[in-house]
């Protein structure tokens, strides 16, 4: 029987700005405990009936390339349908297989493969700019260069290979648009830049870009910044590409190791399994209190705001005591009455467990932290 998997992520909100794949993405965190919200920072319009890119493959195949560089996986799959589309995707094949095909990353190389051809080179930076330096470093005065590109234009690779005297095809096989839903990306930036999101991941540096420039359309941009840099929102890029615009701006994100979701999920629940060991150990196990939610020996607590509220006072105490009064102003409203902290306590410790929250005799309340504070013990 396999085993369950860890719900490391429980009580985390988790922001995807992505369009494609989001679901995939965003159903892999929720797994793990997230609670995700969705909102596409761009969305991607494709070209499968474009005119255009139907007169490039024509003029593919009717001159056949040297060198063939696809710059991303969709891409390159988006250009294949379209060409079987009208008909031309056996004489594209052809062409292809016969030319030398430079792949920017280990998902244009899949691409590639599924459509049975073979990459000669792989970027292994999955970076416009390595493709550059090695084709140029090789010379192409004379060659003609097919280049399918991504959403956000040639990245300058047309006009670097046409100075080096190159005859350059270029076919945009999908572009980026305007964001599915306006008013989700707002309040997304908004509710970031409130403290109502713990992380946000990235898949595209266009789409880093946009969101980022939403937060300024907003008027959150300091307060956002704020909170990725000081650690409160964990900002998570798929690579070194999609993070880019991010450095720009002075946020250092969270970039796995190699540029596929798997590994920025996996990431992501590195980073906040490695929190673990911030966890308060009490007599009913590790406790956290995440933004949304605590979570106590690796179960989440369910508990209203103002219980949430309540615990994360005794937790930030540490097994100090927390007084009534301060209990009192952690709680909705402004009641003095201390039976009102009284009732508020007793529902954490049904919530959670009675043997967690102490009473201490006219003073208040403390949790039974596993290794208590001497001068604070029964």
């Amino acid at each position: 029987m396999a085993e369950p998997i860890s719900q490391v992520l429980a009580g985390c909100t988790v922001l995807v700005t992505a369009d494609r794949r989001a679901a995939e993405l965003g159903s892999a965190l929720a797994r793990r405990g997230a609670a995700v919200r969705h909102a596409p920072a761009l969305s991607i319009v494709p070209h499968i009936d474009d005119a255009a890119l139907a007169a490039g493959t024509r003029a593919v195949i009717e001159t056949p390339p040297d060198v063939v560089v696809v710059t991303t996986g969709i891409g390159f799959r988006g250009w294949t349908e379209s060409a079987d589309a009208v008909g031309l995707l056996d004489p594209l094949l052809e062409v292809l297989g016969r030319a030398r095909i430079v792949a920017r990353g280990p998902k244009a190389r899949g691409a590639i493969q599924a459509a049975g051809l073979q990459a000669d080179w792989v970027a292994e930076s999955e970076t416009s700019a390595e493709i550059a330096e090695v084709l140029l470093g090789e010379g192409l005065a004379g060659l003609r260069v097919a280049v399918q590109h991504h959403g956000a234009g040639s990245d300058g690779l047309d006009e670097a290979f046409r100075a080096a005297g190159a005859e350059v095809e270029s076919l945009v096989v999908y572009r980026w648009g305007p964001p599915p839903d306006p008013q989700a990306l707002t309040a997304s930036v908004r509710d970031c830049a409130a403290g109502e999101v713990d992380a946000v991941t990235f898949t595209s540096a266009p789409g880093a870009a946009a969101w980022l420039a939403a937060a300024d359309e907003a008027g959150v941009t300091d307060a956002l910044h704020e909170r990725l840099t000081s650690g409160c929102v964990l900002a998570a890029a798929v690579g070194p590409v999609t993070a880019a615009p991010l450095r720009e701006r002075g946020i250092e994100p969270l970039i796995p190791d190699r540029g596929r979701l798997g590994s920025l999920v996996r990431a992501v629940v590195a980073h906040y399994d490695t929190r673990r060991t911030d966890a308060l150990p009490t007599v009913a196990g590790p406790l956290q209190v995440h933004r949304g939610a605590a979570v106590l020996d690796g179960r989440v607590v369910p508990l209203s705001p103002s219980g949430l509220e309540v615990l994360r006072l005794l937790v930030e105490a540490r097994g100090s005591v927390v007084t009534r009064e301060a209990v009192l102003a952690a709680l909705p409203g402004s009641s003095t009455d201390p039976h009102a902290a009284e009732v508020a306590v007793a529902r954490v410790r049904e919530a959670t467990s009675r043997e967690l929250v102490r009473t201490v005799v006219k003073r208040g309340y403390r949790l039974a932290v596993a290794d208590p504070h001497p001068q604070e013990a029964l």
